[in-house]
């Protein structure tokens, strides 16, 4: 984990709080499609196309992660692997269900709508706060 992450987190919630085009059945407009835009600086289209040469949403991508398969999307998962995520990670966040993240909520712990854009935004800010006091006690 790395500050890059708490940054990546927080740009992904600015883009989405300015309006940024939200659809969960979009690979490349999801929950991950919009971590993997900031943290892979490419275009939603080619993300979901790369998808889509796999079958699933991205948590069936990332627990399918094959970083020998040839497949552009593994390719991509391999960035966002390097860049300080788990297929865990991922798995979670396209359904909004990591237990610490829910628990940290504001307001205590509430299942969250995985295809809502103001609960993607509540878990993004969540996780990256989150991760800040462990970012502190590393950086100790």
């Amino acid at each position: 984990m790395s500050s890059r992450l708490v940054v990546a987190l927080r740009s992904t919630v600015a883009r989405l709080s300015s309006g940024a085009s939200y659809q969960w059945g979009h690979l490349g407009m999801c929950n991950c499609g919009h971590l993997a835009q900031t943290v892979l600086k490419i275009a939603p289209a080619k993300i979901h196309t790369a998808a889509l040469e796999r079958v699933g949403d991205w948590e069936v991508l990332a627990n399918n992660y094959c970083p020998t398969s040839g497949f552009e999307i593994d390719d991509m998962i391999t960035e966002l692997l390097t860049f300080g995520l788990t297929t865990t990670d991922l798995a979670h966040l396209e359904k909004l269900t990591d237990p610490a993240v829910l628990a940290a909520l504001p307001g205590g712990h509430r299942w969250l709508r995985r295809n809502d854009r103001a609960d993607l935004v509540a878990y993004l800010e969540t996780w990256a706060r989150s991760l800040e006091p462990e970012l502190a006690r590393l950086a100790a």
